[in-house]
């Protein structure tokens, strides 16, 4: 598969299970008044088992062993989570700015650096053996 074909998949996936995400972070923080950066966690928690489902099968096509891919997928996904709550603590807590504001400019800086993350790391492409086309 190309990887212009797993950038539009992955970004198809990563902008449908965002998009759940933020309208669920949306009404637990506005309509009934959670804590940004707890709700942050425990939706990306459940973000995560959705992700790794569509990544590992329908973007990179992988059928590697389940374990070493979901544990370098949730290394990824520590890597974003840090990402995400500091700039939430950067930008809202120490800076004043609108946390929905910042939680969507937040969705789109990790998206870009996970794909990178589980193209090279998570989801390897195998080479073909010498001599023979990929």
């Amino acid at each position: 598969m190309t990887m212009l074909r797993q950038i539009v998949r992955f970004g198809v996936a990563g902008v449908l299970t965002n998009a759940a995400g933020y309208a669920v972070y949306l009404l637990l923080t506005i309509a009934a008044g959670f804590e940004p950066k707890r709700t942050m966690t425990v939706l990306y928690g459940v973000g995560i088992l959705l992700s790794f489902a569509a990544n590992r099968y329908w973007v990179f096509g992988n059928n590697d062993r389940l374990g070493p891919a979901f544990r370098r997928f949730l290394l990824g996904h520590m890597l974003g989570y840090a990402t995400n709550w500091l700039l939430l603590w950067c930008f809202v807590d120490r800076l004043g700015y609108p946390h929905y504001l910042v939680q969507a400019a937040a969705i789109g800086v990790v998206a870009g650096m996970m794909f990178f993350f589980m193209r090279w790391f998570v989801f390897p492409l195998k080479q073909p053996p010498i001599g023979r086309p990929a």
